[in-house]
């Protein structure tokens, strides 16, 4: 939605001033389905030579996801935290033992279906059964788990990053393939160099809207949404940052209350309940 306003409010400042001003809006309207053909064309075809098949798929996908909303917020957390407590409490009075079964089979774990915002998310659930599974079997130390999370939520930054990547190297040459398609039209311009005047005039000005558009594409458009795409990975992988604190508070000894506090700690200020309010919600979930 906001993107939509975003784009609606520079549209209407950028052309509405330019039509108040007496610009000839007919120029780059006649202008524009030749130059959009070229600049994007172009774009598209480097953007295929640029990037492997996956990280186009994950690009296209990515750019889906800057049209909703996104889904890490207050609630979501209050859910991952209470499913965490439950767990660790679980751990704490029964054994570490008594979680195997809900960590073999999450999807039919009355713990993970107590909290389906996070118990059906298949990547949430995955990272918190490995790292579950790794501490029942008792193998490794606080350390070492510590090191493997780092390293897996390094891996997941870098693969969430090549999309945002990809889509800052289209950004960036979008203008360059406007002014291709400017100079396009200059060369067609010049082999028309004996007509009047005033047909000259309307195609240079047909020939400048491709460096108008390569740029407007670029800083207006493309840009934006890789910054907005590059924010939604951030929060998953603070989701995950969330995840392992809590565990490795657990694994050091503290008390489920206590690791998920610590887990609640490292949540963005507009995301990060309150004390009192995860406190209310992990007992109203007993």
């Amino acid at each position: 939605m906001f993107v939509l306003i975003g784009w609606a409010i520079a549209m209407a400042c950028i052309f509405g001033v330019y039509i108040f001003h007496g610009g000839n809006i007919t120029v780059i309207l006649h202008a524009l389905p030749f130059e959009m053909i070229t600049i994007f064309g172009a774009a598209g075809g480097a953007f295929l030579v640029n990037n492997q098949m996956k990280v186009v798929k994950a690009s296209l996908k990515g750019l889906g996801m800057c049209f909703k909303g996104s889904k890490y917020n207050k609630a979501r957390y209050m859910e991952l935290m209470a499913l965490l407590y439950d767990i660790l409490q679980k751990a704490r009075k029964e054994g570490l033992m008594s979680i195997e079964k809900d960590v073999e089979d999450p999807h039919n774990s009355p713990l993970f279906q107590k909290y389906p915002a996070v118990g059906n998310d298949h990547h949430v659930t995955e990272f918190i059964t490995d790292y579950l599974r790794m501490m029942v079997s008792g193998n490794l130390n606080a350390h070492e788990i510590e090191s493997l999370m780092d390293s897996e939520i390094d891996t997941h930054h870098a693969e969430a990053h090549a999309p945002v990547a990809a889509i800052a190297r289209l950004a960036g040459g979008l203008p360059a393939f406007g002014i291709v398609a400017a100079v396009l039209g200059v060369v067609n311009t010049m082999g028309s160099v004996g007509q009047p005047p005033a047909v000259l005039g309307g195609m240079i000005g047909s020939a400048l809207v491709g460096t108008f558009l390569g740029i407007l594409l670029a800083y207006g458009f493309v840009e934006p949404l890789g910054g907005l795409l590059e924010q939604k990975l951030e929060e998953s992988a603070k989701e995950l940052q969330c995840i392992k604190t809590t565990l490795l508070a657990s694994m050091q000894g503290y008390a489920p209350q206590v690791a998920i506090e610590f887990g609640r700690k490292v949540l963005f200020a507009p995301d990060r309940p309150t004390f009192a309010e995860l406190e209310s919600h992990v007992k109203g979930k007993k």
